[in-house]
């Protein structure tokens, strides 16, 4: 039995190990951050909540109604004397008991546009909401890139790494041979050994940098990646498309300056707002129900109804409304003005972005040149260095010189993507 229980709960810890784990897929591990990240969950909550404040704002337009009972003692009350012959008599005009039931119900005939502007202001707050998610995306897919490019980064510097060490394991082997037969000097193994250690210490550091890489993806997207990343090659191609095109997309696909302009309607509706502050309001008004009181028999329950139109035409509210207006409309001056430093802003961005493209395209082209140059003259060194012509320095500083090639292709192809990213960033490309 106890056997079956631990057996049942190894498999279930399985389970929840392999639930955890994702696809080194891009798409995949971005996704994964939206519905994992709980921003995001507070980000859908808002949206909620602005879909019901349209709701709210839509009330005031609709009938209200209201059941109401009361009673009333009343001591004294108003009192008439008839004379009746020889006798007064006396008459209450009203009764000490006073009962009432109602129902009412009443209904906004016209309120010159106040309901309308708040359903507005609703809306445009909604969109805001709508579009603040999109904007947290964009900037989470850059992140979620960032992280998975610098694993692939990582990983490929490690296999660098360990080809480096595997040459010199080579060399350190030959050369051990060659000490024994009295054709080299102890110095040259142990300089060897020490240059194996120093690249090894550098693979230690780079995957210590990978795991940190990776529990960084976890705490992003809530799970581990099964696969590593293959290569630099970002899914979007084509995004070199000039400054003024690019910048063009932005204006038009940015989910920040979707923001802006969400702002700016925003403000404009705060501003209609702010000017149906004052305005009258014609309603209608009705009402049926019980109540005693009436001649004839005071205490006795008579059914009734009313009806009627009020008109409300507010006066003087310290000048309420006129204040308001005016600091709706400084608001919405403030908001026209940031769109500009926006503008400037993201167009010297996008032209940082083009050189970096550029740049980075050029160089890897001349670093694919230096590895074929650097490889060649590490062949030749380890030749000179196994037919005894050549130096353990001149072989060590080869395989440096080929070591540090690689890296620098490895450096610029990690730019060049990055640099993507970031383009697609600004210009709002979803590439998830």
């Amino acid at each position: 039995m106890k056997r079956l229980i631990s057996t049942l709960i190894i498999l279930s810890l399985s389970t929840a190990i392999y639930a955890q784990q994702g696809s080194g897929n891009l798409s995949a591990l971005i996704n994964q951050s939206f519905n994992y990240f709980p921003q995001f969950k507070e980000l859908g909550q808002a949206i909620d909540v602005e879909q019901q404040r349209i709701v709210l704002a839509k009330s005031p337009a609709l009938p209200s109604f209201q059941a109401t009972g009361s009673y009333n003692y009343i001591n004294p009350v108003s009192e008439i004397s008839i004379p009746m012959g020889a006798e007064t008599r006396t008459f209450a005009m009203m009764p000490k008991n006073n009962y009432k039931t109602s129902l009412n119900g009443s209904y906004t005939l016209w309120d010159f546009g106040v309901v309308k502007a708040g359903v507005d202001r609703a809306k445009a707050s909604l969109q805001y909401a709508k579009d603040n998610m999109d904007y947290n995306k964009n900037q989470m897919a850059a992140q979620v890139s960032g992280i998975y490019y610098q694993i692939a980064y990582l990983k490929s510097s490690i296999e660098i790494q360990n080809s480096v060490i595997s040459f010199l394991e080579s060399n350190r082997k030959d050369t051990e041979i060659k000490y024994k037969h009295g054709d080299a000097l102890k110095y040259d193994v142990l300089s060897i050994q020490s240059s194996i250690d120093q690249e090894n210490n550098r693979k230690i550091d780079l995957q210590n940098t990978l795991n940190k890489q990776y529990i960084l993806m976890e705490y992003t997207t809530g799970a581990k990646i099964s696969t590593d990343p293959a290569d630099f090659v970002f899914p979007v191609q084509g995004l070199e498309e000039g400054v003024d095109k690019s910048f063009e997309n932005a204006t038009n696909y940015n989910p920040e300056f979707k923001l802006l302009k969400d702002k700016i309607v925003q403000a404009e509706a705060d501003l209609a707002v702010s000017k149906t502050g004052g305005k009258p309001s014609v309603r209608l008004s009705a009402g049926t129900g019980y109540a005693n009181g009436y001649p004839n028999d005071l205490n006795r329950f008579i059914y009734n109804y009313t009806a009627g139109v009020t008109l409300n035409i507010p006066i003087y509210e310290g000048g309420k409304a006129r204040k308001q207006a005016r600091l709706s409309q400084s608001q919405l001056k403030q908001t026209q003005l940031a769109s500009e430093s926006l503008n400037n802003t993201y167009r010297s961005n996008i032209q940082q972005v083009l050189t970096d493209i550029k740049s980075n395209r050029s160089s890897m082209v001349n670093a694919d040149r230096q590895i074929n140059e650097a490889k060649e003259a590490q062949k030749l060194a380890q030749s000179r260095y196994r037919n005894g012509t050549g130096t353990n320095l001149e072989l060590t500083n080869a395989s440096t010189n080929v070591q540090r090639a690689e890296l620098t292709k490895l450096q610029y192809a990690y730019q060049l993507c990055v640099a993507q990213v970031e383009m697609a960033r600004l210009t709002g490309i979803k590439y998830w």
